[in-house]
């Protein structure tokens, strides 16, 4: 967690590097998790990082200066600016040194580096640096329209996962109404277990669901509507009800059978 007067850019470099679940080899955010200091480190760190710009024909792209005299009168895209390479040379040795430094998050160096003056040397760099990918990442979502709809379809997964947590909230979803921090993890703990629990019994449904059915094409037909689905559904839990977990009200009505256990 962490105040919403941050940007979410500093702290994607840490979703990436500290989820051990989902190891990611290319990962897309909104404008608001996207700097050129992310487009450097992902790259350098071996991530592909490919944003949904809101204003694509705002971004500025850049060129090496080398390529100065060449002839632009055919291009159909020219670039807006030089990167300045010698920069990224000199500071090369403190950009290896600040990729593999493991002791603090990533997003506790950007937020030093934002502490500085905007002429500090790595921050320069690094910046520069990341003007290059971020170019060469805009250029291909032009070319290419497989990669725009990958972007677009995951970011709509992303917004219909926090549709799901307005809606099993309770009151004001976009507010915490805890004001210490230790009651505000344990508010957003709850409602992950509550997130997880909806999800866990619709794997259930469906797998037990697949299991009954009869038929290579009937089941195939299911298997690829969830796989173009999404399991995070809750339109058949009453939320707002009253629940009784004691022993004797719980009882499965649905005849979801337990999981096999293997000794």
């Amino acid at each position: 967690m962490f105040s919403s007067a941050e940007r979410e850019s500093a702290y994607v470099i840490d979703g990436l590097m500290h989820n051990e679940v989902v190891k990611s080899d290319i990962h897309s955010t909104d404008a608001f998790g996207f700097s050129e200091l992310v487009f450097a480190v992902s790259h350098l760190l071996g991530f592909s990082y490919a944003p949904r710009f809101k204003n694509l024909e705002r971004q500025r792209l850049y060129i090496f200066r080398s390529r100065k005299g060449s002839d632009r009168s055919a291009w159909k895209i020219k670039p807006a600016g030089y990167a300045d390479d010698e920069i990224v040379i000199q500071q090369w040795d403190e950009i290896l040194r600040f990729i593999k430094l493991k002791e603090v998050t990533a997003s506790d160096l950007f937020r030093r580096l934002n502490s500085y003056s905007k002429q500090h040397a790595l921050y320069q760099a690094l910046k520069t640096f990341g003007q290059v990918p971020k170019s060469l990442f805009i250029l291909q979502v032009i070319d290419d329209p497989v990669l725009r709809q990958a972007i677009e379809k995951q970011l709509d997964r992303i917004e219909h996962a926090h549709r799901f947590t307005r809606a099993v909230s309770v009151g004001n979803p976009r507010e915490f109404l805890q004001a210490e921090k230790e009651d505000q993890e344990m508010a957003e703990a709850c409602k992950r277990l509550i997130k997880n629990c909806i999800i866990c019994w619709n794997y259930l449904y469906l797998s037990q669901k697949l299991e009954e059915i009869e038929g290579a094409a009937t089941r195939q037909v299911f298997l690829d509507a969830v796989a173009h689905g999404s399991v995070i559904c809750w339109q058949h839990i009453n939320l707002l009800g009253e629940y009784d977990f004691s022993d004797e009200k719980l009882q499965d009505n649905v005849g979801i059978r337990p999981p096999k256990l293997t000794p």
